[in-house]
């Protein structure tokens, strides 16, 4: 497993085009507020592709402001810890990739980042349908006390200066939601009549 991914943060511009921000501060600079997270994808169904779903990436969108911080992991199992405003947020997309195949689905999952430095955001797992038409993903968002207690530990071993900060959990809501997942372009160089983002 990976567990560890201190991962980049971009921030999509409202024109669609994406920058890339700065990545949390070195050991030397602690960041003023944390909020880390769990991103799990797993197969649900009774098979897969050849290659095993990753999370290439979510999208988490401030309701305030509109804007869209890509949070990308390229993993199928990987702790990220971004620095975030306050504000109301929602995790709006996912997007998963098999290999060279690549889909994202849609979702509200509505959460708030308040002013404590450390704000715990769950365990998310992606359940991802076998490959077919109409193919969905199911959402599943829990707490897990070891893995919370695993994740700060990471992060002030990091970050001494954050040893005893206040820690705040809020688990995006609904909990629980299934959605449709799409095939997305760039698709792999076959007929097509097997590209389903076609059907």
């Amino acid at each position: 497993m990976r567990f560890w991914n201190v991962v980049g943060l971009a921030v999509l511009l409202q024109t669609g085009c994406a920058t890339q921000a700065e990545r949390l501060p070195a050991l030397s600079d602690t960041p003023t507020t944390v909020s880390m997270a769990r991103a799990i994808a797993v197969i649900t169904g009774e098979r897969s592709r050849k290659f095993p779903p990753a999370i290439r990436s979510l999208e988490l969108l401030n309701r305030d402001t509109n804007e869209r911080f890509l949070v990308q992991t390229e993993s199928d199992d990987s702790r990220f810890m971004v620095s975030l405003p306050p504000g109301e947020y929602e995790l709006n997309r996912v997007q998963i990739t098999e290999g060279p195949f690549m889909s994202m689905a849609q979702l509200h999952a509505r959460f708030s980042i308040r002013d404590a430095p450390i704000t715990y955001l769950g365990t998310w797992r992606f359940g991802i349908d076998s490959p077919k038409y109409g193919r969905m993903v199911a959402v599943s968002i829990v707490e897990d006390a070891d893995e919370r207690a695993e994740a700060i530990h990471a992060l002030e071993h990091t970050y001494p200066e954050m040893t005893d900060a206040s820690v705040s959990t809020a688990l995006p809501e609904p909990s629980e939601q299934q959605v449709r997942l799409y095939e997305v372009a760039p698709y792999p160089r076959v007929p097509r009549y097997f590209r389903r983002h076609w059907w």
